[in-house]
């Protein structure tokens, strides 16, 4: 398959790996185009998960798209993609990305997602492959249900060695993770029958009520992939704090050394919000480059940047606002995150009062305890002038982020111009 092109130029792409080491060819092209090119704004955009490179390539392509016609024409723009280690699971529809192949939704696991496993966890084949014939047979033993989560916690190595530690946690409650996730530590039956629950509730009637439909409960194993899914995403959300401030904003850094001049505009999908909030945290003392930030549907605790949490007061860090775009038809967001988080550190209940305040994603309602947050509805924002020149900015974009089905809902239908315009407006490209 011929990979796909992009829509805007000049455009280059940075290759990470999960400890935050770029690729040092692409940096170097970064560097060197950004001081021949005469480029004034750059617009450096992170993906969250996805399956591999072309899909992030064709992600960036569909939002840069209408940028060349809605920016000024004298405006002097480079575009720039993060390429991190991620994954989504491929039975988790993409709304306006027609090439990415969606697979049927099966209680097993199908290929492209068996094989985004692979990619994603290096050396885990036996691993993969033990957990798709679990998934496939079901067992009735209480014992193999025990076992799937021992593979599980084995797959995403709940504690790993090494650099990425320490990027677990949004607030400073969670801490420093010293054990697995109790998701995967604690009982695998009323982990897999809590999502399960909340599966059956997204199904019914998209609702996000965690409540017990008639009279029976679902069975543990309906919720088992949904494990899988959650465990992952918990090793992506670590993977994006660690690329952020051990990768990305190091090389904000060397790019205001190499090109003073030129103007930083970084923008977040998902666990790529959180890659690049984190990046503000790894920008060398006294960079002012960077100019705004943009999060679209981010996937880390909306009180990150509060009195509790891990990058309090580091929007100060942006010589302009920080952009926080948010949906109430995000389902991934708004039900299993909060889920999925309660469930990595609080060995309480597994089912009830899960979409409360304490466990909320920035992307299904805003960054909160934040004073002087402004909150407008996405057509307010978009009026000239309107958007603040600094400070944290709620926008509500369910007007246009809207579309998408269960278990995901509109957490990736993020490829709208409108949305592009907030990113124009956020840096004042104007």
């Amino acid at each position: 398959m011929a990979p796909p092109t992009m829509s805007v130029s000049p455009y280059w792409e940075l290759t990470f790996d999960a400890d935050g080491d770029i690729d040092p060819r692409e940096r170097d092209r970064l560097l060197a185009g950004m001081r021949a090119s005469g480029i004034h704004d750059v617009i450096l955009f992170s993906h969250g998960w996805n399956n591999d490179r072309a899909d992030a390539t064709r992600l960036y392509s569909g939002f840069f798209a209408p940028i060349p016609a809605l920016a000024p024409p004298a405006a002097r723009i480079g575009y720039a993609g993060v390429v991190w280690p991620s994954m989504r699971f491929c039975d988790e529809p993409i709304p306006d990305l027609p090439h990415t192949a969606t697979a049927t939704p099966t209680r097993g696991l199908d290929d492209g997602t068996r094989h985004a496993l692979l990619e994603t966890f290096p050396g885990r084949a036996t691993v993969v492959e033990s957990i798709a014939r679990l998934l496939e047979q079901r067992p009735r033993e209480a014992s193999e249900l025990e076992e799937f989560g021992r593979l599980v916690r084995e797959l995403v190595d709940a504690v790993p060695p090494g650099p990425q530690a320490p990027f677990a946690a949004d607030t400073l409650a969670e801490g420093v993770p010293q054990d697995g996730p109790e998701m995967l530590t604690g009982s695998t039956a009323a982990a897999c029958a809590a999502f399960a629950t909340a599966l059956a509730g997204l199904d019914d009637d998209g609702d996000g009520d965690l409540g017990v439909r008639g009279f029976a409960l679902p069975h543990p194993w309906d919720g088992a992939k949904e494990l899988l899914r959650q465990a992952t995403y918990y090793a992506m959300k670590r993977r994006a704090g660690t690329v952020g401030e051990r990768g990305l904003g190091p090389l904000v850094g060397r790019l205001a050394e190499a090109a003073p001049g030129v103007r930083v505009h970084l923008v977040g999908h998902s666990f790529g919000g959180r890659l690049v909030a984190f990046a503000l945290r790894g920008l060398p003392e006294g960079v002012r480059t960077v100019k705004s930030v943009t999060l679209l549907q981010g996937a880390f605790s909306h009180y990150a940047f509060a009195a509790q949490g891990v990058l309090q007061g580091h929007q100060n860090r942006i010589d302009g606002p920080l952009v926080c775009c948010y949906s109430r038809f995000d389902q991934a967001l708004g039900t299993m995150y909060p889920l999925a988080s309660r469930m990595a550190g609080d060995d309480r209940g597994l089912v009830g009062e899960v979409l409360g305040a304490k466990w909320g994603a920035m992307g299904h309602d805003g960054v909160q305890s934040v004073p002087d947050t402004r909150a407008y509805r996405l057509a307010e924002v978009l009026a000239p002038g309107r958007l603040p020149a600094s400070g944290c900015v709620n926008v509500d974009a369910a007007e246009v982020v809207r579309r998408g089905g269960a278990p995901a809902g509109a957490h990736s239908d993020i490829v709208h111009p409108e949305l592009a315009r907030v990113v124009l407006a956020a840096g004042r490209i104007t």
